[in-house]
This record gives C-alpha cells, sequence and structure tokens, in this order.
C-alpha cells in the first residue's frame, strides 16, 4: 500500500470521525462520561458499519470504470459535507446543539424507545436518556449507530475507489474511540461548549476537501 493510499484512507477516518470529538466536547462539558466499553461499543460501530460501507462500495466499483468510481466518491463525501455544515448553520438554535440544561423538562410526555432512538440519531448529544450522567451499554448502542453513519459513507467511499477496506474500517475505528475518549477528558477539564460547535464545522469541512481530492488526485 503506497503513502498517497494511507494518507487518503487517514483523512477519510479523521474526517468520518472528527465530529465524534464535538460530541465527546459536549458530554464533557455536561459532566456526562463514556468509560471505556462503551466507548469501544462505539468505536466497534464504526468499524463495523465503515466495513459494510466498503463491501458495498467494493461491489459497485466492479461494474464502474475507476473515473465513475471517484467521481461518484467525491459526491458522497462532499454531499455529507454539505449536509453536516449545513445541520450546523442552518438551525434555528445551533447554540443549543452543544450546550444543555442540567436537567430536561419535567411536564414532557413520555417517550417511547423509537422515539428515543429517532431523537439521539437527530442529536447525538442527547444519548443520555436516563440523566444518568454517564453513558449505558444500551444508550451506546445507539449513540454508535448515530455517530456512525459518517464512517458508513467513509467506507463506502474507500471501497469504490479500491482502498483497503479493512484499514479504513480500523483506522475509522481507531479514531472514532480516540476523539470520544480524550475530548470527553477534555472536555470535562477545559472546553466550552463552543469548541464542539468548532468540531461539527471541520467535520464538514474536511469531508468536502477529502471528496474533492477523490477527483483532484
Amino acid at each position: 500500500m503506497g503513502l498517497n493510499s494511507m494518507l487518503l484512507i487517514f483523512a477519510i477516518g479523521i474526517a468520518s470521525n472528527i465530529d465524534n470529538a464535538g460530541v465527546g466536547i459536549a458530554y464533557g462539558v455536561r459532566k456526562i462520561r463514556i468509560t471505556l466499553i462503551p466507548n469501544s461499543i462505539i468505536a466497534l460501530m464504526g468499524f463495523s458499519l465503515a466495513l459494510v460501507g466498503g463491501l458495498f462500495g467494493n461491489w459497485v466499483s466492479l461494474w464502474l470504470t475507476p473515473l465513475t468510481c471517484q467521481l461518484i466518491s467525491m459526491i458522497v463525501l462532499v454531499t455529507l459535507g454539505v449536509y453536516v455544515l449545513g445541520q450546523q448553520f442552518l438551525a434555528k438554535n445551533p447554540e443549543g446543539i452543544y450546550v444543555f440544561s442540567q436537567q430536561r423538562p419535567t411536564n414532557k410526555t413520555i417517550e417511547q424507545p423509537s422515539d428515543n432512538f429517532f431523537r439521539v440519531l437527530r442529536n447525538p448529544e442527547e444519548a443520555d436518556l436516563d440523566n444518568s450522567k454517564s453513558i449505558s451499554l444500551s444508550e451506546s448502542v445507539i449513540l454508535g449507530i448515530a455517530l456512525s453513519l459518517n464512517n458508513l459513507a467513509g467506507g463506502f467511499s474507500a471501497g469504490i475507489t479500491k482502498l483497503n477496506i479493512l484499514t479504513t474500517s480500523f483506522v475509522s475505528g481507531l479514531f472514532s474511540f480516540l476523539c470520544i475518549g480524550l475530548c470527553v477528558a477534555f472536555g470535562l477539564k477545559f472546553a466550552s461548549g463552543r469548541l464542539g460547535q468548532k468540531a461539527t464545522v471541520i467535520s464538514g469541512i474536511l469531508l468536502i476537501l477529502v471528496g474533492l481530492r477523490q477527483i483532484i488526485s
């Protein structure tokens, strides 16, 4: 595997998971802990979805020319990057994405499990459903799915452009683990909620840049 391929794999892994850093900071600011096992489950989800995306991308590439594969990869990553940026800038209350009160309203009706699942998919920062100040195993599965959708797209991009799927999946899982673990600890001690927003913006920009790199390489 060449240096250029490894750099591209690392770029995909970072771009797919840097948004996890923003979520980690958000939890740290709120004094919510993500311990080793839940973080490992989230990283495993990132690895698994990147692998699934990679296998699908590799399968699709069998019927397409290399140029077409690069175009599709670019479109997927740039679209995802624009979506991430759009979610950040078009939100009615963007600062509310990473800043939460310590207590949730008590006058709301009881939510069904499916409601909680889709709420976390929309806002991964709300995965502490029981307000226990820690992420449980069941909550980590939901959070892992929500945070790994970028990895699915990143894995697809790697697969369709014939990058090593296992390496890409491993790098994605590793960066997921590091971004969340380190940034939760960072948020507990130093961070403000605004840093979480910046991580999301950086994630969107990196995804766009990596997508453009696919076609100009």
